[in-house]
């Protein structure tokens, strides 16, 4: 199969790929960048790294194909097309293309431009046939057993991703609140001047087989809770607020050994102030997208009038970034945090920008608000009663999770009131701007927030 077959069929599937950002602009060209063989025999593998251009912009993408002679009716539904009587399959769903992926890293091979990295003393599952998980809206997953995880980036932005880096840095460091990383997969490519860029490819961690996401366990504790005609929520046998509370150990512990293997830095009182200049800017642009904002938008902004004048500097060092329920796994051995790539859509620049680990806390705390309020959007609108109890819910489950942050860290995160509020309003705000433009029936949840917020300004 030629590189420009490869291009032509990949340009026609690629949008109809979740993990795929592109899919509201048309793809005016693409370009193979980098192109390298794993397995000569059927089926064959060809690594594909390829350049998507879109209007001004343009991304890299990694698409593994796998060659057959063969049609197989199981991948069906990742087939390509057909190029030289060959059947072109998306590789990461054959389970005889990534049969030998495994022993790559346990020999820690290079073939052509990628590069298989372990972990020192890392225990792999050799001759475990991988299973592609299912519901990842960004990158492919794929579980060999029930040891190891192999997460592929699809969307490549050069320099070390900071998924690996994050993880390499806990796990040496004998984090207990993660997935141990097991080993990565580098690669490079040449950019039009001539220069190499190299980036991270995919990553390979312990497979936490015993793990339920938080999201699923609070929202099944708010269905409990709807479900009883009077109890309050601590009054439920559904109720999460012990582990909210050991949730918030967990993500103190993290914070707490990520500021000791990776960088720390203070933010001085006038970067904190445009800090807070950067967060207005956010809200006046958020009105304009979301009118509702209007009435609140002054009583919001406040938050980061205080936040200007907060006058003191802030401890900053790298956070989650992106942390919600829907960002931790409990097992067995308690809380796990995964997914330390940050909002995938942001550069790499900003999603390895140090901040403060308030801004984690008051993303959790929102998500709290999100698992109480989403199933009284969806089931139970204009319900008072269910209104009220869902925010006892919320209140009781946050106040439990900075009650778990502030025994395990020494400092409670309510104490840095300030903080908190801009940090909670800003991620109020975008959450508005984000549901209005793509699930407008939850725009009410935002909204609340909003509201209260503003409330408590007044």
């Amino acid at each position: 199969m030629s590189i420009d077959q490869a291009a032509l069929l990949i340009a026609e599937w690629l949008p109809r790929q979740r993990w795929f950002a592109g899919k509201d602009r048309p793809i005016d060209a693409l370009e193979v960048v980098a192109a390298t063989q794993m397995r000569a025999a059927d089926p064959q593998v060809w690594h594909l790294l390829v350049k998507v251009i879109q209007g001004t912009g343009a991304d890299i993408y990694q698409v593994p194909l796998s060659l057959r002679e063969s049609t197989d009716d199981r991948l069906d539904h990742v087939l390509l097309g057909h190029a030289d009587e060959l059947f072109v399959y998306d590789a990461l769903h054959d389970k005889a293309a990534m049969a030998d992926v495994l022993e790559h890293f346990a020999t820690q091979h290079t073939i052509g431009d990628l590069r298989f990295v372990t972990e020192p003393g890392a225990a792999l599952p050799l001759g475990e046939q991988s299973m592609v998980l299912t519901g990842e809206q960004s990158n492919t997953s794929l579980a060999y057993g029930d040891v190891a995880l192999l997460k592929v980036f699809r969307r490549i932005q050069p320099g070390l991703n900071p998924d690996v880096e994050v993880h390499d840095a806990l796990t040496r460091a004998g984090c207990q609140h993660i997935a141990p990383l097991l080993g990565w997969l580098e690669g490079s490519w040449e950019d039009p001047p001539g220069n190499r860029q190299d980036a991270s490819l995919a990553m390979l961690q312990s497979f936490l087989t015993t793990a339920t996401d938080g999201w699923s366990l609070a929202t099944a504790s708010v269905r409990d809770l709807f479900a009883e005609g009077d109890l309050h929520a601590d009054e439920v046998g559904g109720d999460f607020a012990g582990e909210s509370e050991r949730l918030g150990e967990a993500t103190a512990l993290v914070h707490a050994r990520m500021a000791q293997v990776v960088p720390v830095a203070t933010m001085s009182p006038d970067q904190v102030a445009d800090l807070a200049e950067t967060m207005r800017a956010r809200l006046k642009a958020a009105v304009v997208t979301v009118p509702e904002l209007t009435p609140h938008a002054a009583a919001l902004e406040t938050a980061f009038d205080q936040l200007a004048d907060l006058g003191e500097t802030v401890h900053v060092q790298r956070i989650h970034g992106d942390y919600h329920l829907g960002q931790v796994l409990r097992t067995v051995l308690g809380w796990k945090l995964v997914d330390f790539e940050g909002e995938p859509e942001k550069s790499l620049a900003e999603r390895t920008a140090l901040d403060s680990p308030i801004r984690d806390v008051a993303a959790m705390l929102r998500s709290f608000d999100y698992a109480a309020w989403h199933l009284l959007v969806a089931d139970h609108p204009g319900d008072d009663q269910i209104a009220y109890r869902a925010s006892e819910w919320a209140q009781r489950n946050r106040a439990a999770f900075c009650d778990g942050y502030a025994r395990a860290s020494g400092r409670d995160p309510r104490d840095d009131a300030v903080l908190l509020r801009a940090y909670e309003t800003d991620k109020a705000v975008y959450e508005a701007v984000y549901e209005a433009r793509n699930r407008p029936a939850w725009l009410p949840i935002p909204l609340a927030a909003a509201r209260r917020l503003a409330a408590n300004a007044a």
